[in-house]
């Protein structure tokens, strides 16, 4: 059964009611609606907490399951709220902020270093993006006044939805080479950061950003590792 990604329309919504729809054998709790971002695409899932009339649980992560359901993990493996209960949902709203901080940062990385991504991974306080970059950046130092600049533009971030066959039409929009935005459901969610003469940026993304650019805050670029030959791992902190 298909749960309904109430973060992708609302990656503000902290809580929602729900009902649990089955329980997967490892012991996840399957959801008609949620607000706990899935794992994927390199952006961790959400923790938080559940309740039902006479239980609560400790949410480690939410899970994809079979036929776009959502399984949320509890933290201990304690008694499961029946099928058919209603469940009221809780994230941990200070990480998943920081995740979308970090993510929306690195969309914006990605305009700041303009060359295909081989990796990313998302994390609370840093992120990091695996470039085809045969050659370290000379100046990190002015990537990093780049980057912030962008940030400081307080740009707004949108989203519109295409076809999966406007997306095959137009391979331009895919900036990643290892890891393919989701499709077989008919459409394609698109990032948009700045509008008009003021964008930035245009890619597909299932994640969760925030709604403004400047509410990402001061970031600064770390360490870049060799990965390869041919790649290099560009990492971020939240100031």
């Amino acid at each position: 059964m298909m749960t309904e990604p109430l973060f992708r329309s609302d990656a503000y919504l902290r809580e929602t009611t729900g009902r649990v729809t089955g329980h997967t054998p490892e012991g996840g709790i399957v959801v008609d609606r949620t607000v706990f971002y899935a794992t994927g695409g390199g952006q961790p899932g959400d923790c938080g907490l559940v309740e039902w009339d006479g239980g609560r649980l400790t949410i480690a992560t939410a899970v994809k399951v079979e036929g776009g359901g959502i399984a949320l993990v509890p933290a201990e493996p304690l008694a499961l709220p029946p099928v058919g209960a209603p469940l009221m949902q809780r994230i941990d709203w200070d990480r998943r902020h920081r995740h979308m901080r970090v993510h929306t940062a690195l969309h914006l990385l990605s305009v700041v270093i303009p060359l295909p991504v081989t990796g990313g991974q998302i994390g609370a306080e840093r992120g990091r993006l695996d470039f085809a970059m045969p050659e370290p950046p000379v100046d990190v130092a002015a990537l990093e006044t780049a980057l912030n600049a962008l940030i400081g533009r307080d740009l707004a971030v949108t989203d519109d939805w295409i076809t999966d066959a406007e997306l095959q039409a137009n391979p331009g929009l895919v900036k990643t080479l290892s890891v393919m935005p989701p499709m077989g459901q008919g459409r394609v969610r698109l990032v948009r950061i700045g509008a008009g003469a003021d964008q930035v940026d245009l890619q597909p993304c299932g994640g969760t950003h925030v709604s403004r650019t400047a509410e990402i805050g001061r970031v600064e670029i770390g360490k870049i590792e060799n990965k390869g030959r041919q790649n290099r791992r560009v990492n971020i902190t939240l100031a």
